[in-house]
């Protein structure tokens, strides 16, 4: 089947009109600026123009001059109708995809390859954000299922319990795709990275750099697979490198719901903790590595090497351009369609479980340990 091209306006205007569908964006209420969606999406500002012209030109959105772009009240709620409608679309050939947020080129590039995947099938995507919120995932989930969606991939959001929606979708048999995630102990269809391999390339590459005590920053590890992955990674090529696992070196408590300050904050006080450590690898909330280190009249590299987990939009323009671990994003998301599509029309038997390999990008971030004799750098 030919693959259908989607410009990248279109997909900014769509992604637009789906926040304003789902409710996430209200009448009245402000939308991201030009300047937020083009660091969002990756693309130029004038890119992002031609996705709001078009809507302002059919009354959705207006512009208010020096305030912003707003949802018109009058036009969201006839353009839009509730998803368990009627007016929905067709049930067969549609598809949710439901994920925590959609702040970075990380979900945007998996929700482009998700489209692109389901498109050249002859499917429509519905998606929308859980906030990073359980209970806003439950509800999505069966807003979707009274749309009549015919499969959900699902990117669960970070947390120990497991959401017993989606238990429950599996033990049903709906077609369903984990993106990124596992749950542990269900047996269900998911696509993620190899996390583990991630971990150890992180550690490889510091180890070579002469570097002994290196730190692991993320969010909780509990219940989320994909930090656990690493984070199992990261002990396992210590561990084989005849160093010994220093948990003090391990910070896993940052949380979504905390502020920038506050992450900030709490990387300080890990930081002086820990002033022997002389690397880590973030998890998460990497720039705010960064940031908290510079703040503290540390620099980066010189004083501690930080490597990225996940690239960040433009990286030559970063305070510091960082070392990271890169996913395969738009594969990621390519393979969640085709493997959503396979089970809704093939109804297959078992399940599948596909890691895609990461790569390591190296950059100014990370650098020679200082202390380091000739012969403890794999160089």
């Amino acid at each position: 089947m030919t693959k259908k091209f989607t410009p990248m306006y279109k997909k900014i205007e769509n992604y637009i009109l789906e926040q304003i569908r789902s409710g996430n964006w209200k009448p009245m209420s402000r939308i991201p600026s030009e300047n937020e969606l083009s660091d969002q999406f990756g693309v130029s500002r004038i890119t992002v123009k031609n996705a709001l012209s078009d809507l302002v030109d059919r009354g959705i959105v207006y512009r208010m001059q020096g305030k912003g772009t707003f949802v018109s009240e009058q036009r969201a709620e006839a353009l839009f109708p509730p998803l368990s409608t009627e007016a929905a679309l067709p049930s067969s050939k549609s598809v949710g995809f439901l994920l925590p947020r959609l702040d970075n080129r990380f979900t945007a590039n998996l929700l482009s390859g998700i489209e692109d995947s389901l498109a050249e099938e002859g499917y429509h995507l519905l998606f929308s954000k859980t906030n990073d919120s359980q209970e806003c995932e439950i509800r999505k989930i069966r807003e979707m299922k009274q749309a009549g969606v015919a499969g959900l991939i699902i990117y669960p959001v970070e947390g120990e319990n497991y959401n017993n929606e989606i238990l429950s979708l599996t033990l049903n048999r709906f077609p369903l795709v984990l993106l990124d995630r596992l749950l542990k102990g269900v047996e269900t269809n998911s696509v993620s990275s190899n996390n583990y391999e991630a971990g150890q390339q992180a550690v490889q590459h510091l180890y070579d750099l002469g570097h002994r005590h290196i730190g692991f920053i993320s969010t909780k590890s509990e219940g989320t697979s994909s930090i656990e992955d690493r984070l199992a990674g990261y002990e396992q090529a210590l561990e084989d490198r005849h160093i010994l696992i220093d948990r003090s070196l391990q910070m896993t408590r940052l949380g979504m719901d905390n502020s920038d300050e506050e992450v900030i904050e709490m990387i300080q006080q890990f930081l002086q903790a820990n002033p022997h450590m002389t690397a880590a690898l973030s998890s998460n909330f990497s720039p705010h590595v960064i940031q908290a280190a510079l703040a503290m009249g540390l620099r980066v590299p010189e004083d501690l090497s930080v490597v990225f987990f996940d690239d960040v939009v433009y990286p030559d323009f970063s305070i510091v351009p960082p070392t990271a671990v890169v996913q395969q994003e738009r594969e990621l998301g390519r393979e969640a369609g085709k493997l959503i599509v396979e089970q809704i029309e093939n109804d297959a038997p078992g399940y599948k479980q596909i890691k895609l390999p990461t790569r390591l990008i190296p950059r100014r971030s990370t650098s020679v340990h200082a202390g380091a004799s000739v012969s403890q750098r794999g160089l």
